[in-house]
Order: structure tokens, then C-alpha cells, then sequence
């Protein structure tokens, strides 16, 4: 804790966000202490007495991903309007994001994290759930308002989409250009389309 009357001399909201782009692009292992040094500017004495020690900041810096990147996702699926129509954009962004190999750090940590980091875990399967309700109330919203079949199924289609983007991001972080993610995007949007109502 710092003495009365002083002040940190850094951003902690910088310095956790340029903690947060180190980790998302390098990753735990080979993220060091000397390079968030380097990448937030804050001495090392600074970071352990802000964040803790790296495992902490780590932890930090994840949340700090979700929490800014979750309620927007949550938000473009329960706008007005029709609701397959935002499912359909939120696929197509996927993949579109997926052939610039900009990847997700949710994914990345899942990938070199889990299931050994119990404060990884928890992170990442609260962005999968959050992500997840908000696909099922928006498939819920478009069957009660007649652009799905009766019988449709939203929380098998919501896990369906969850799986479909994740493994995107996944396979997105391999050979560019192999348009592995816009056909399993296109046929996911072609398969969803069999379940609406013929006219």
C-alpha cells in the first residue's frame, strides 16, 4: 500500500492494458517479467506492488479482456429487430477476423492454460457461458418470433455457434488464407437457414 498522501506515478488502467496485448500476442509462458517491463513502462517493483506477481497480473489482464469485450457481444445479439440476422453477422465477423489471425485471448488461454489454471478456467468459462446465454436468448427470441421452426432447439444451436466460433479462432491462428473458417461459417449460416420456416 502506498504512504499517505502519494499517488502511483503510472496508469494502472494503461499499464494493465499494455500487460493485457503483451500476454493476448506472446502468451503466459513466453511473456517474461522483463518484457512487461519493457511493454507497460511500470519498474518491476511497481507491477508486483500494483498486480502481484505475474501469474496475478496474468489472471488480471484476462478479466480485464473479457469484461471489455463480453457485454458487446452480448449487446449485438439482443438488439431490436430480427434475430438470425445478428447471429449471422456475429458468424460472418468471426470468420472474417479469423483470416487476419487476430485470434482471441479467451481461446489462447484455454489452449495454453487450461485445465492446470483453475483462475484461467474460471475466466474463460464464464466468457463461454456469457456468450452462450446470449446465442440461446437470441434463438429464442427468433423461434417465438416465427424466423425459426417451432421445434428448434435454442441451447443445442447456441452450443452449436459457441463450438463453431472457438474453433474458429483456434483454426484462425493457423495458415492464412486456407478459408477453413469463412466455409464453416457459410455452411453453419446454410444449415441454420434449413430450420426457418418455408413460406
Amino acid at each position: 500500500m502506498l504512504p499517505v498522501g502519494r499517488t502511483k506515478e503510472f496508469d494502472v488502467a494503461d499499464a494493465l492494458e499494455r500487460a493485457m496485448r503483451l500476454f493476448w500476442s506472446k502468451g503466459y509462458a513466453a511473456t517474461s517479467i522483463a518484457d512487461l517491463v519493457t511493454a507497460t513502462g511500470v519498474a518491476r517493483a511497481g507491477l508486483y506492488a500494483t498486480f502481484g506477481d505475474k501469474h496475478e497480473l496474468y489472471l488480471k489482464a484476462l478479466d480485464a479482456y473479457a469484461t471489455a469485450r463480453d457485454p458487446a457481444l452480448v449487446a449485438r445479439l439482443s438488439g431490436a429487430g430480427p434475430a438470425l440476422p445478428a447471429v449471422y453477422a456475429l458468424i460472418t465477423d468471426y470468420a472474417d477476423a479469423d483470416q487476419a489471425r487476430a485470434g482471441c485471448f479467451v481461446v489462447n488461454a484455454a489452449i495454453e492454460r487450461l485445465p492446470a489454471d483453475a483462475g484461467a478456467a474460471l475466466t474463460v468459462e464464464a466468457s463461454w457461458s456469457a456468450l452462450e446465454a446470449a446465442l440461446t436468448a437470441a434463438f429464442s427470441r427468433a423461434r417465438a418470433a416465427g424466423e425459426l421452426v417451432a421445434d428448434a432447439d435454442p441451447a443445442a444451436l447456441a452450443r452449436l455457434v459457441l463450438v463453431l466460433l472457438q474453433g474458429m479462432r483456434v483454426v484462425g491462428r493457423g495458415r492464412p488464407g486456407s478459408g477453413r473458417a469463412t466455409t464453416a461459417a457459410a455452411q453453419a449460416i446454410t444449415m441454420i437457414g434449413t430450420l426457418t420456416p418455408i413460406i
